[in-house]
């Protein structure tokens, strides 16, 4: 996409398909001349009209409301024509086509928008920060109500306020630090004379909070995905199955019944969990089961937390054993014996001593739980645990969604301060590495809310938008 385009342009920006109401938006820098040829009229400003949205020959294509916002009072900052008519895929793309119709007439070069184009030029006309224009995106995506809370947050400013007044503070830091070097006959005693190890020091200790708050809307937005692996008949199925609160994944006592992965998102807590069920896993001679198994190892591969199901029946197979061998050791692994209704109270107190003894085991987190997921017992020990691996704390909440290039930025602005406090350990005559040290900190802050942002970046987080917003 061309950061620099101002063509005017068309898009339909409710959900596709049939609808009570959709939705057709214009954008441009002056729509006054097209709204009296499309309806013969001018509109009154951020006035509703209730009127025709006619074709050439005068016919009814729809009916419905037009609303002008006159830029810069707008979405994005140019004028802007929203026609509220009814949500049938064939009247809107009606709509759609008069609207080039009439535009080619005036020789104005409407075209269709570019996936998020409308809140791109909303973001290059000041409209809004890069980081609200990444909380639309997330807004209308969020699957949690704590997430669209969070979102809300974001859109509304709080995350890119607390980032601007940190950029604040050291850019007032720098602006001393750049007088000091402008004028050094004054000998200034600076690091002394401004408190300025003080308040690195006070900087610092806002932006590592501001870093686990952002840990924290990262984990909302973007949740963990969770591998259920082991062998056949362990119950992975039927884990899934209880865990997500429906009939989703087949469930059989015969062995394989699992071919290919399934998918369900659950919440825990407003926190997206992407839990996939898997083939089970073992020696096979039959082709499909064997893709399925492959297709198994891919998805273990890419896993935050993997969960290994066991038989609470036979907790020291030979069989998962290997598979515990196998698994990546980068990765967390939660043991989960399963079955649990099928034991004696006997030998469920013998199986949770084991585990309660085992610490470590090939390198991986080896914690163990014993669930019943026909019972759906033990199924609170396996939700909070699989929160403690993501990270997730209720108590420190993010108020905001933040994304992986936000929490990488407040790193990378941390590491930088941390080298100016070194500089600063010394004396003044290591003043412009100190001064450095807090321009890259600055430029990493400002790289969070768009101040400065390649137009590679730009087209990257517009591009995963809908068409229409």
């Amino acid at each position: 996409m061309t950061i620099s385009n101002k063509d005017p342009i068309v898009a339909i920006a409710t959900a596709p398909g049939r609808g009570g109401i959709g939705v057709v938006r214009v954008s441009a820098p002056e729509l006054a001349a097209f709204i009296k040829q499309f309806f013969g009229r001018d509109l009154t400003a951020r006035h509703a009209h209730y009127l025709p949205f006619a074709d050439a020959n005068g016919q009814a294509i729809d009916e419905g409301i037009a609303l002008f916002f006159k830029g810069p009072h707008s979405y994005t900052g140019e004028d802007v024509l929203e026609l509220q008519g009814h949500g049938g895929p064939a009247v809107l793309k009606r709509v759609i086509d008069r609207c080039i119709e009439v535009a080619r007439e005036m020789h104005m070069g409407l075209r269709h928008a570019e996936p998020g184009e409308f809140t791109q030029r909303a973001f290059l006309n000041n409209r809004l920060d890069l980081a609200q224009a990444e909380a639309v995106a997330d807004l209308i995506d969020a699957s949690s109500e704590a997430a669209a809370r969070s979102a809300m947050e974001s859109l509304s400013g709080v995350f890119s306020g607390l980032v601007n007044a940190l950029a604040d503070r050291v850019i007032h830091l720098r602006m001393l630090v750049e007088a000091t070097l402008d004028f050094p006959e004054e000998e200034i005693e600076f690091l002394e004379k401004y408190q300025a190890r003080e308040e690195l020091n006070s900087i610092q200790a806002d932006l590592q909070h501001l870093i686990q708050q952002a840990r924290q809307g990262m984990i909302l937005r973007e949740g963990m995905h969770v591998v259920l692996a082991g062998q056949p008949n362990v119950g992975k199925s039927s884990l899934l199955n209880a865990l997500a609160g429906d009939d989703v994944a087949i469930v059989t006592p015969i062995a394989g019944t699992t071919r290919d992965k399934v998918i369900r998102q659950i919440h825990i807590q407003g926190v997206p969990i992407h839990i996939v069920d898997t083939a089970g896993l073992r020696e096979t001679d039959d082709t499909v089961e064997s893709i399925g198994i492959a297709r198994t190892w891919a998805e273990i591969e890419k896993a935050n937390v993997i969960v290994h199901l066991q038989d609470a029946r036979s907790p020291n197979d030979e069989l998962d054993a290997d598979i515990t061998r196998r698994l990546p050791a980068r990765t967390p692994v939660l043991k989960v014996f399963n079955k649990l209704d099928l034991l004696s109270e006997e030998e469920a107190a013998v199986l949770n001593l084991q585990i309660s003894e085992t610490t470590e085991e090939a390198g991986h987190e080896a914690t163990g739980i014993l669930v019943s997921a026909k019972k759906e017992t033990g199924l609170d020990a396996l939700r909070q645990k699989l929160l403690d691996i993501a990270g997730w704390n209720p108590s420190a909440e993010s108020p905001w969604l933040a994304r992986e290039r936000h929490l990488h930025a407040l790193n990378s602005a941390s590491e930088h301060l941390a080298m100016a406090e070194e500089h600063a350990s010394y004396d003044d005559r290591v003043l412009d590495l100190f001064a450095e040290e807090l321009r890259l900190a600055h430029d990493e802050l400002c790289k969070i809310t768009g101040q400065f942002s390649s137009d590679d970046l730009l087209g990257e987080i517009f591009s995963s938008f809908c068409i229409g917003k």
